[in-house]
């Protein structure tokens, strides 16, 4: 076969691309690029890159999507873990913490309130009649013990961590599965206290679900490819106080890191053909494993 002194050449006289070139930014084709918006997934060149909270962005989703008309579906801006974008990223974070205060303002105001609202197993106990704890029906404790606090400072280290943790996962997931990891991490966490605490033991305090955060972070500075020592560091000391300090319900704090983890993985890298499916699928299989906790414990003590 006769070869071009310039290389093999096709049909209409070109040489053939690279046979792996780079995709070429969705503004400026001509230019090769492996950077892609953490929102929309498009390609995007050096020029085109805008610094964000979260990765980097395009110029139209930098913008909110508020290019010449309404962006294709397949390009809409996204969120990392495929959400939609808000108008303001941190949202459901400003309410949760809103929440926690406000039960906190009303549990010091009436303390009758406090026995109402805590996550206990069983009181009293035995030889006496049980009246009330999750064991005898009162399930909603393992939802509202999560935004009840007594102490300050334990209010006010769960509030931070809330607002440090929770902006920038609300800001890559997305507030329908931000709030899921949030509340399925919250009850995986009392679940594990129900567990494995004495059932006479109450327990508060939005810690289980922080902790949950805590994981999904983990995950989110994966999937960025970012430095995992800060978050490794500020984990373990975490750790620290929770087997170091006594009253501190862990049970709670490991069982909302585990979940966490899990669902922020799940969340952050299921693959993009089937992302929402794997997603939810796998904070229905994290609830039916606390469901599953739950009937367990329960049996124990009835």
């Amino acid at each position: 076969m006769d070869q071009s002194p310039n290389g093999p050449q096709g049909p209409d006289g070109q040489a053939p691309p690279p046979a792996h070139s780079l995709p070429g930014c969705y503004r400026h084709p001509d230019r090769e690029t492996g950077i892609r918006c953490t929102r929309c997934e498009r390609p995007i060149c050096p020029d085109c890159m805008v610094n964000a909270s979260v990765g980097f962005h395009c110029p139209d989703c930098a913008r909110g999507g508020t290019g010449a008309g309404p962006a294709p579906a397949a390009s809409r801006p996204r969120t990392l873990a495929g959400g939609t974008v808000a108008a303001d990223p941190h949202l459901i974070t400003k309410i949760l913490i809103a929440i926690n205060v406000a039960v906190f303002i009303a549990v010091h105001a009436r303390s009758s309130l406090l026995g109402d609202l805590v996550l206990i197993g069983r009181w009293p106990p035995a030889p006496y009649m049980p009246t009330e704890g999750v064991a005898e029906g009162e399930w909603y404790r393992l939802v509202t013990s999560m935004f009840t606090h007594q102490e300050i400072w334990h209010i006010g280290f769960n509030m931070l961590g809330l607002w440090w943790l929770g902006g920038p996962l609300e800001a890559a997931l997305g507030r329908a599965r931000y709030l899921a990891l949030y509340l399925v991490s919250g009850l995986a966490g009392g679940a594990l206290t129900y567990l494995l605490a004495a059932p006479t033991t109450a327990s508060l305090g939005a810690s289980g679900a922080i902790f949950g955060l805590f994981g999904a972070t983990g995950a989110l500075v994966r999937r960025l490819n970012a430095d995992m020592r800060p978050v490794i560091a500020l984990l373990v000391i975490n750790l620290v106080f929770t087997f170091g300090w006594n009253n501190i319900a862990w049970q709670a704090h490991i069982g909302g890191l585990v979940a966490g983890a899990v669902i922020g993985y799940a969340m952050l890298h299921a693959p993009r053909e089937r992302r929402t499916l794997v997603q939810y699928g796998t904070c229905a299989l994290v609830l039916v494993a606390v469901g599953g906790l739950i009937l367990l414990r329960t049996a124990q003590l009835t």
